[in-house]
């Protein structure tokens, strides 16, 4: 999987450097997580690596377009490395959790503005609400 994220960086023009190879192996391993879980994840490799750094990490991935940054309202930021393909996302009112679903139907942006004002719309971000499946399980019985 390094020889995949060094030659996405190369791709890129940016430089490989073991704390660009550790953030993309954490996001590739865990979707959708904030800036502090992925500090804590990159210091699992690399325990002398600095905020700023991942900070740094973080803003020249995505800044690049290797890593996608989502901020569901009310929410902090998150990341990804799935991009390019106009995805959606469905958040968990209740535990936050985050999954991806699939562009509902056709092709970029997935969606037609009833009025796009004169633009040319390449782009949709479309965040599902609602609750997941473990936490509609712990709700006690009749509690909707």
């Amino acid at each position: 999987m390094t020889s995949d994220f060094e030659a996405r960086l190369r791709a890129v023009s940016l430089r490989v450097t073991r704390p660009r190879l550790a953030v993309m192996a954490a996001l590739s391993d865990h979707p959708h997580v904030d800036t502090d879980s992925v500090i804590a994840l990159v210091r699992s490799d690399l325990p002398t690596v600095s905020h700023q750094a991942v900070y740094d990490v973080l803003r020249a991935l995505t800044d690049s377009g290797l890593v996608r940054r989502i901020q569901p309202a009310g929410a902090t930021a998150r990341y990804e490395m799935r991009v390019r393909d106009n995805h959606h996302h469905v958040v968990c009112r209740s535990c936050g959790v985050i999954a991806d679903v699939d562009c509902a139907a056709g092709n970029a942006p997935c969606l037609t503005a009833s009025d796009d004002h004169g633009f040319v719309i390449d782009e949709a971000e479309v965040v599902y609400w609602g609750i997941c499946p473990a936490c509609v399980s712990n709700r006690p019985e009749g509690n909707p």
